[in-house]
């Protein structure tokens, strides 16, 4: 008479083996993304203040806020660079009037070329062609991002602006997880709704444990109102950073507003100079 068989094959070989081949794995890959957090953090080491700008929608002109507010800390005589990880619209290069792509050092990384005294690394540089849509999935994502992160010379900076993909979707986790970030500064416009997005993403900030500069209020003004970011600082305990209106002077995309509007210039000195004292404020 056989024994009754005792214990459970799973998929071929004994139990054992295949939890030792999974933890093996899973060792694995925690040693990759060990030794990505590790590139990153020595490709951005000689990076003073890295600074996030980000929305809970698209729309509210994050870009802008950080195109203007790069070159305005730039021509105050701080390092600036800007890096735009909007995987959807990369619209800096276009705000910035870059032309000429990244060259390639040593090693193969890439250093970033200049415009109005700011270093300037986008995802745009690997688009094709402008007017194609990015359709990314989570994976590519994250390996572009990585990408970008790890290979980038910046070399000596006392501010890098980050121009992040809005919303609580996949890319901007990417980046807070892939790096540390000093702090945030969320962009957002009058409308009611805009502030109930804004308030999701600083929400989900909190949730990363990142700190939060303070709350920029753009297109204020008689066609939209004003009042959402005082409204959204003052209920979530953040800084208000400022606001900018809405003028035509933007209609001038030949360079930054804040080189051609004396008006537009005097808000984005206040902007930095509230963004300044956040920072010092968190250090502190």
């Amino acid at each position: 008479m056989t024994q009754p068989h005792h214990g459970h094959s799973h998929g071929g070989g004994p139990p054992d083996a295949n939890q030792a081949a999974q933890a093996r794995a899973r060792i694995e890959a925690m040693k990759r993304q060990f030794e990505q957090k590790k590139a990153i953090a020595d490709s951005l080491s000689e990076i003073k203040h890295k600074i996030g700008v980000y929305s809970g929608k698209g729309g509210v002109g994050k870009t802008t806020v950080a195109v203007n507010l790069a070159v305005t800390l730039a021509q105050q005589g701080a390092k600036v660079g800007i890096l735009d990880v909007d995987i959807d619209c990369p619209n800096v290069l276009r705000a910035m009037r870059v032309a000429e792509p990244p060259t390639v050092g040593e090693t193969n990384r890439m250093i970033p070329p200049e415009q109005f005294g700011v270093s300037v690394m986008s995802m745009g540089f690997f688009q094709q062609n402008e007017n194609e849509a990015t359709i990314w999935r989570g994976p590519m994502i994250h390996n572009a991002i990585n990408q970008i992160l790890q290979t980038t010379i910046w070399g000596t900076l006392d501010y890098l602006i980050m121009d992040l993909p809005p919303g609580t979707s996949d890319a901007p986790l990417t980046i807070m997880q892939a790096l540390t970030i000093d702090g945030f500064v969320v962009v957002t416009t009058p409308q009611e709704l805009a502030k109930i997005d804004a308030t999701r993403s600083i929400n989900m900030i909190k949730t990363m444990r990142v700190d939060v500069l303070g709350v920029v209020e753009n297109f204020s003004g008689d066609i939209f109102g004003a009042g959402a970011g005082e409204e959204l600082a003052s209920e979530l305990d953040l800084s208000f950073l400022g606001r900018t209106e809405m003028r035509a002077d933007y209609r001038d995309v030949s360079r930054p507003t804040v080189l051609t509007s004396k008006a537009v210039r005097d808000e984005y000195r206040q902007i930095a100079q509230s963004m300044e004292e956040a920072l010092s404020s968190i250090a502190a």
